[in-house]
């Protein structure tokens, strides 16, 4: 079972590593000490913010616009945690550490897979989510252990979260083959980019909820 979970992670592996390293490297030309990168990436663990963080800092804002901002971009994960409510079960404290865990790429990997077995269940997803949140603090760190005793080029390395996205986008098409929830998606960002271009990401989400929500009531309706 740990084979299976540390094979099905491995396209996280290769998207984290050159990500959190960019992350560490970035954090590190803000002058603080190298091992805040690592701690961010254990309690933060949100590839986005923590990118949004440090141009956050840089600009000298102060904790509690930050904290409010953090807070906003990452509340897409509510609709996460809504859509798995029917796969976690009652598992007490490691449930709770599988919602703190529940990243993009975690959730693009907890869907496409379903144990019939309850334990079974319970420990792939919890191998999984740990994995991946273990590969985002060793990344990270390296990155800031290298920023910290390099004088090193980071421009442009911000790219490298794009670049996680589309390959987490062919694994999931690998996975489901069909192409509704990819035209939902397509439509709903390019109305929240024309409409509401500063909350993009947010109503991008909502929408895509909403219409796949409708979908589905449809078709159970027929």
């Amino acid at each position: 079972m740990t084979r299976d979970a540390i094979k099905s992670t491995f396209p996280v592996l290769f998207g984290y590593i050159p990500l959190g390293m960019a992350f560490g490297m970035l954090f590190q030309n803000l002058g603080y000490p190298w091992y805040l990168a690592t701690l961010m990436a254990f309690f933060v663990y949100a590839g986005t913010a923590q990118f949004m963080i440090i141009g956050l800092l840089a600009a000298g804002v102060g904790l509690t616009e930050i904290a409010i901002s953090t807070f906003l971009i990452n509340s897409r994960h509510i609709f996460y945690g809504i859509s798995m409510l029917n796969h976690y079960g009652d598992w007490g404290l490691r449930k709770v550490y599988l919602a703190f865990g529940l990243t993009d790429e975690t959730y693009s990997l907890v869907t496409t897979i379903d144990p019939k077995d309850a334990a079974k269940k319970k420990q792939q997803y919890f191998l999984i989510t740990a994995l991946n949140h273990s590969y985002w603090v060793i990344s990270c760190t390296i990155g800031a252990v290298i920023g910290s005793s390099f004088s090193i080029n980071t421009q442009g390395m911000e790219f490298t979260l794009t670049a996680l996205f589309v390959v987490l986008l062919i694994e999931q098409w690998k996975k489901i083959k069909n192409l509704l929830p990819f035209m939902i998606a397509a439509f709903s960002v390019a109305v929240a980019l024309y409409l509401f271009s500063e909350q993009m990401l947010l109503v991008s989400i909502a929408l895509s909820v909403t219409l796949l929500i409708a979908n589905n009531l449809i078709k159970k309706s027929r």
